[in-house]
């Protein structure tokens, strides 16, 4: 039986500009990431929100077992099964963790020959958009800390703030951390600690923005924790949204891969199944 890597470098992959033209796009409407890899530029996007809107399959399951249980696979079989009977189908999958991907599951790009491609390049780094996410969730919480060690004009209270640092990595030593040690130049000793980058605030917003404007409104409504008097602080309070959605101007736009069959892929976001909103 073949591996999935074997299927994967059997498959004869088509150029992203050749996948782009099966849904409508030019070469100019899309950013290049290699051959077989781009992202859906803005103006691309924003030109066909009025066009018909067409019909959607959700692919759904039970809590997650440890190994998945086939969402991706499924969805990816029944795109290309559409477009084998010559309907015009393109899948929309979220992007997979490198948690997951060194740990049990080992990948999660599917599976056999219902598979998104380039597998290797989606399941490692793929174009950035992971650590995007990454260095805006930990600038926000550096700003905040920051914010309290220069004389904390918002009186925000130290033990009660809710924002944690993330890592794409399952690190449980990292989970509860005492950070701010070595002394008054080195900030102000708290607990913290760190979760996984799917499972941030920030990774469900990108998701659920449709621009940057919306971006941005999300972000500085973020409530990341509270004062002395027990009152919600914001993000916009500090004035450092603009700051983070910078971060996340390229992450925000969706990556146009291609599937085994050489049907179009949407792979956009990547928050864990089980806690979000649904991407799969």
């Amino acid at each position: 039986m073949l591996t999935d890597l074997e299927i994967g470098r059997l498959t004869k992959l088509k150029h992203i500009d050749e996948i782009a033209a099966k849904i409508g796009l030019t070469p100019q409407d899309i950013d290049h990431y290699g051959e077989y890899k781009a992202k859906i530029r803005y103006s691309a996007l924003f030109a066909n929100e009025n066009n018909p809107i067409g019909k959607l399959i959700l692919v759904s399951a039970i809590t997650p077992t440890p190994a998945g249980e086939g969402k991706t696979t499924v969805s990816i079989g029944l795109s290309q099964a559409l477009n084998r009977i010559g309907k015009k189908s393109i899948v929309a999958l979220r992007e997979p963790s490198l948690g997951p991907v060194f740990g049990i599951k080992g990948g999660a790009a599917g599976g056999g020959w219902s598979q998104v491609l380039p597998m290797e390049d989606i399941n490692l780094h793929f174009t950035g958009d992971f650590h995007a996410i990454t260095a805006a969730n930990n600038t926000l919480a550096a700003l905040i800390d920051n914010h309290i060690y220069f004389d904390n004009e918002l009186n925000i209270d130290p033990r009660r703030i809710t924002w944690k640092r993330v890592l794409d990595v399952n690190d449980r030593m990292l989970r509860h951390v005492v950070i701010g040690l070595g002394g008054s130049k080195q900030g102000f000793p708290r607990e913290n600690g760190f979760d996984i980058t799917p499972a941030s605030e920030i990774m469900a917003i990108l998701c659920l923005s449709n621009n940057m404007d919306e971006l941005k409104e999300r972000i500085g409504n973020i409530t990341f924790g509270f004062t002395y008097g027990g009152e919600p602080v914001k993000v916009h309070q500090l004035g450092i949204e603009g700051a983070i959605a910078a971060l996340l101007k390229d992450a925000l736009k969706p990556n146009l891969v291609q599937t085994t069959e050489n049907t179009p892929a949407l792979v956009h976001g990547g928050p864990f199944a089980n806690i979000a909103q649904g991407r799969e």
